[in-house]
């Protein structure tokens, strides 16, 4: 990794790609002799540059920027569509304790998010680069912060939160063959483990084939919440509004359990920030972002929030507390005929949302390893399939492992609080930066009132989480501060022994060749 010390004073400013230490400038790639170069810094998008111009500029080494309007709607409704809405309902109701409350936390989460998506949709556009919250924290707090997210997110946050997609998909993929005995856990983890290899191969593959297929799951999860949400409008149309009656109870509340109901809430909305990740592979990113982000979230809540009335027009909440399946149980009521159809159509919105995920995810570990964050390794492309290979290949192995122990429910109060809080301290970056450049350009600008409500909002919700629920909220602060160590011994001072360095150096070189990766050649942002 390249001395932290070299991003000091330039908060906001340019840096230079680092150099790939763990590879002379030319290395022959083993199957067809093409020699793989290093990136060439001064290459700018759309310039004529000596020797990489035309065809030779297809054929270079870099992400293409191929995620038109509908893929970036697609993209983000499908990452946020995804196991949430089958399963947080649960989450929501136990910790808001009556009906009419945890339809209000649904609607809040939504404009909440909504909010948060608009303070996303300023960064995207006032920074070129892709990296979503890595890329902001750097440009406007500084190197530690956004090495901390990097360092949080490879070790916590990612695996915890795709296990939970994970084990959802599993779930309603092996259900509905036991029903009505509950299904092997066992049986499960295979499953889930199954369909997240399966994603890291597509996008291991071609980003392009990720991208249709991401567009794919998007229409299949929409029409599953139409199939839900028609049945239960028409039910409540004909005076079905038992399960409404005194929706307001608030008995049950109480104020600790309250911020968990939104992070089950806000878990669901999850995913408006993925777009961010691939700001790079955008075409036309200063339109294209704020008007997919806006569209699909405005689309996102008004979905969610008839999927809930839909629930509870056909279930009791105690019905919905029981079920471990909170759509399979609703489809055995009111869509008889369609029961079976159901637990498909959701675990193929889960596999949707993993998708998604595994697809933007790698692009900040791409980044941070561009910017000298992260070993350079994983700031390399395959030279024929143009995929951060090693990017989306490092996070497979914890996933997998979170996969075979974790617990669905504990999964999100875990991975909640990290996210949030970084999501706080991006915002109010973005605040920060605004004050001090304010001449900065910024084709799309967030009214000040939605960014300061946001992240007091956030920033209330994290504090109060500490206070619900220490043992987890409190064991994700304590992992994140672990890379505080880690970032003064490997990045701000790189003080690793020197035998250790060759070792690194040497099996660097020999990853490199064996998964046949380079870096960059052109200049993408």
């Amino acid at each position: 990794m390249r001395d932290g010390e070299k991003h000091a004073g330039q908060v906001g400013g340019e840096r230079k790609s680092p150099c790939c230490c763990c590879a002379p400038s030319a290395i022959r790639a083993p199957s067809d002799g093409r020699i793989l170069m290093q990136a060439k810094p001064e290459m700018a998008e759309g310039a004529k540059v000596s020797k990489v111009d035309g065809d030779k500029k297809e054929e270079a080494v870099h992400l293409r920027r191929e995620i038109g309007l509908l893929p970036a709607v697609c993209f983000i409704i499908g990452t946020v569509v995804g196991s949430g809405i089958f399963i947080a309902p649960k989450g929501v109701l136990m910790n808001s304790g009556s009906v009419g409350l945890s339809l209000l936390v649904w609607a809040l989460c939504g404009v909440l998010s909504l909010f948060g998506a608009l303070c996303y949709a300023e960064l995207g556009t006032s920074f070129s680069k892709s990296g979503g919250h890595y890329t902001y924290l750097l440009e406007t707090l500084g190197p530690l912060p956004a090495f901390l997210r990097l360092w949080a997110e490879f070790l916590f946050i990612r695996p915890a939160v795709a296990s939970y997609v994970c084990l959802a998909f599993g779930r309603y993929v092996v259900e509905p063959f036991f029903t009505p005995c509950p299904a092997p856990m066992v049986l499960i983890r295979l499953v889930s483990i199954l369909g997240v290899t399966f994603v890291v191969a597509v996008n291991c593959w071609s980003v392009t084939l990720a991208s249709r297929t991401q567009v794919t799951l998007t229409f299949i999860k929409m029409f599953a919440l139409v199939l839900i949400i028609v049945p239960g409008v028409i039910a409540l149309a004909k005076g079905k509004t038992e399960n409404f009656q005194n929706g307001f109870e608030v008995d049950a509340l109480t104020l600790d359990k309250l911020p968990l109901a939104f992070y089950n809430g806000l878990y669901a909305y999850g995913g408006w920030f993925y777009l961010n990740y691939i700001t790079e592979e955008v075409i036309n990113p200063k339109r294209t972002i704020p008007l997919a982000i806006i569209c699909s979230m405005v689309t996102v809540t008004i979905f969610y929030v008839l999927t809930n009335v839909a629930y509870y027009t056909m279930m009791s909440p105690v019905e919905l507390l029981q079920s471990e399946a909170v759509a399979v149980t609703f489809a055995d009521r009111a869509l008889q005929g369609l029961a079976s159809v159901v637990p498909i159509l959701v675990a193929m919105s889960c596999l949707g949302a993993l998708n998604g995920g595994f697809f933007g995810v790698p692009r900040m570990l791409f980044v941070g390893a561009r910017e000298g964050h992260w070993p350079p390794i994983f700031s390399m492309i395959h030279i024929r399939r143009q995929t951060p290979l090693p990017a989306v290949l490092l996070m497979y192995p914890l996933v997998v492992l979170t996969v075979m122990t974790g617990e669905i429910y504990q999964l999100i109060s875990f991975a909640s609080f990290s996210r949030w809080f970084f999501i706080a301290l991006a915002t109010l970056g973005m605040l920060i930066h605004r004050y001090r450049f304010p001449l900065h350009p910024r084709p799309f600008k967030v009214p000040l009132v939605i960014a300061v409500t946001f992240t007091v909002v956030c920033f209330f919700i994290v504090g109060l989480s500490l206070y619900s629920d220490p043992w987890y909220t409190g064991g994700s602060c304590a992992l994140t501060l672990t890379g505080v160590p880690v970032y003064y011994l490997t990045v701000h001072s790189y003080r690793l022994p020197r035998r250790w360095k060759r070792v690194y150096n040497y099996l660097s070189k020999q990853l490199q060749i064996l998964l046949e990766v380079a870096q960059q050649e052109v200049k993408t942002y």
